[in-house]
């Protein structure tokens, strides 16, 4: 570990105490993991101590951990992932907490410590259904309204679920069970007796 990192994990490690479930560094980065009680007021700390001023999020996701070391792991299937930018201390930090109920993954929102997590936390919401208590405005960001499940959960159907097409009947988009039918593919190879000698 760099000396960048290990103050910074010394400052982190000190600044959480027992909040602080794991603080692992890996590859040149510094990973901190809390539990999804002490998710908000962590990240709060974070940003508001002078000492480690992380006062941007850079990006937030949502991760599906059931299929992870091929079905090894035996931890709680959702997290939610946030990296962290100190612009004063040019150093970066990860911040994961996991979801404790798999049924109804639900941690703390963070758009009252970085307004940035906004449409992070709606996209987490669509795609994983990770919901997030507290957010104002909770709702489907990137897939339509009308559609059902969470596209990257890893039991998610790869044919999806509905599909939509337009009816010139009814004049409008209509919604119906997916009517993909298997097929096997076949390549079709073609060859050139002469293919890539030049002409003579």
């Amino acid at each position: 570990m760099s000396t960048k990192l290990e103050q910074l994990a010394a400052k982190v490690g000190a600044a959480l105490g027992e909040r602080a479930a794991s603080l692992t560094a890996a590859r040149g980065e510094l990973t901190l993991v809390v539990k999804a009680a002490d998710y908000a007021a962590s990240a709060r700390m974070l940003r508001d101590r002078e000492d480690l001023a992380f006062e941007q999020l850079v990006d937030l996701c949502g991760v599906d951990y059931s299929a992870y070391g091929d079905g090894a792991w035996t931890g709680p299937r959702f997290a939610v992932v946030a990296h962290l930018l100190s612009l004063r201390h040019n150093w970066r930090l990860r911040l994961r907490t996991f979801a404790p109920d798999d049924a109804f993954p639900l941690v703390a929102s963070l758009i009252d410590v970085w307004p940035s997590a906004d449409w992070f936390e709606r996209e987490a919401f669509d795609f994983f259904g990770i919901v997030f208590a507290g957010h104002p405005d909770l709702r489907r960001i990137l897939t339509d309204y009308g559609f059902i499940g969470h596209p990257f959960r890893k039991d998610f159907p790869l044919s999806g679920q509905v599909e939509m097409r337009y009816d010139p009947e009814r004049k409008r988009v209509v919604y119906q069970p997916v009517t993909i039918e298997p097929r096997e593919v076949t390549p079709r190879v073609i060859r050139e007796e002469q293919y890539g000698e030049s002409g003579g």
